[in-house]
């Protein structure tokens, strides 16, 4: 089971690799379905997000998305723009790159500026 996981992972990670390809920007409907699977994290704080875990693995896929400038301005606005909505849990929100051992390239914090 642990090995079909690691398929499906990787499969899902060629798939973005290839999708980065084709779009120009990323879109914060495709940044907010990622994080989805961080759901229980962010409202509840539990279960912690692991490296491995369906939330983590979501924040690695958008970790690849975000290796351009562009797309990483395009998520680090649709990140701000969440932790602005949903304000009490902007926390956690903020602590999930570092949870899963990534740093998306920008600190995500109220202050930040996404254009730079």
């Amino acid at each position: 089971m642990e090995v079909q996981k690691r398929m499906t992972g990787v499969l899902l990670l060629l798939l973005l690799s290839w999708a980065v390809t084709v779009a120009a920007d990323v879109d914060c409907t495709t940044v907010t379905g990622f994080l989805t699977a961080c759901s229980t994290f962010i409202t509840y704080g539990t279960p912690d997000p692991l490296p491995g875990s369906p939330c983590c693995d979501s924040m690695m896929s958008l970790n690849v998305i975000a290796e351009s400038g562009n797309d990483r301005r395009s998520i680090c606005l649709c990140l701000m723009g969440l932790i602005t909505t949903y304000n009490p849990n902007a926390t956690a929100i903020a602590t999930l790159p570092g949870f899963c051992g990534l740093s998306l390239g920008f600190i995500l914090d109220p202050n930040t500026d996404c254009s730079s």
